[in-house]
């Protein structure tokens, strides 16, 4: 059995927050693939590169160099040596991502890079098609949803809390059409894999949904127990 487990969904569900706690726990590797396109848009921003330039962000996908590195408090991106992790929470950061992921060669060129990021005891890989394209394979599958305005207050919180502006209207309208863009499009569209266990977190806490998604691992995942 391959030690992979996904976790899919919309910006906001929390999926981020639980894959972490699964790799800290399980004592496995961390694969936050939304990363990887939010650094693409980044570097796509600072070169001045055209966001419907198709050609243009494929070629920087594929020559992209960013580094993951663990630190104590947390991980840490870095893109051409800069860390740029604070650069990468922006909300128009991941809008911008959004945008680049609508293409079928930028997701070829980042798709050997994320399937590469699987190495022993395991992998929690945190994305939108975790579970559907990059490990289809894999034994273990959530999908994590979550109503607009339960995500929009999430992050509303989270951006306060770090000393953002955040207008709590706007970030609904944005999440919203950011959903729009990530299930209509035409490659790898945001959807539940088949074999995925859903779990709704509107109205669960952190501790409750991990609880859910823990106890639904294959028992020889669960080795604490």
């Amino acid at each position: 059995m391959k030690t992979i487990i996904t976790l899919d969904g919309s910006s906001g569900v929390g999926k981020g927050t639980i894959a972490m706690l699964l790799a800290k726990k399980l004592g496995w590797h961390l694969l936050d693939s939304g990363a990887l396109y939010r650094v693409l848009a980044l570097a796509a921003q600072q070169n001045a590169l055209e966001f419907d330039n198709e050609a243009a962000l494929s070629e920087m996908a594929s020559h992209l160099d960013v580094d993951f590195r663990p630190e104590e408090d947390g991980v840490k991106v870095y893109l051409k040596g800069e860390d740029v992790t604070q650069a990468l929470r922006l909300e128009e950061t991941a809008n911008l991502a959004s945008k680049v992921a609508i293409f079928p060669k930028v997701r070829a060129a980042l798709l050997q890079y994320q399937q590469d990021a699987y190495q022993s005891p395991g992998l929690v890989a945190d994305g939108r098609d975790m579970g559907t394209v990059v490990f289809a394979d894999a034994p273990a599958k959530f999908f994590l949803t979550a109503n607009a305005t339960a995500r929009a207050k999430r992050r509303y919180k989270q951006l306060k809390q770090k000393g953002n502006n955040a207008n709590l209207a706007d970030l609904e309208q944005t999440l919203i059409e950011r959903d729009k863009r990530d299930s209509e499009r035409k490659v790898a569209p945001l959807l539940a894999a088949s074999d995925a266990k859903c779990i709704d977190t509107s109205l669960l806490s952190v501790d409750e949904v991990f609880d859910c998604v823990w106890q639904a691992l294959p028992a020889a995942f669960r080795v604490q127990d």
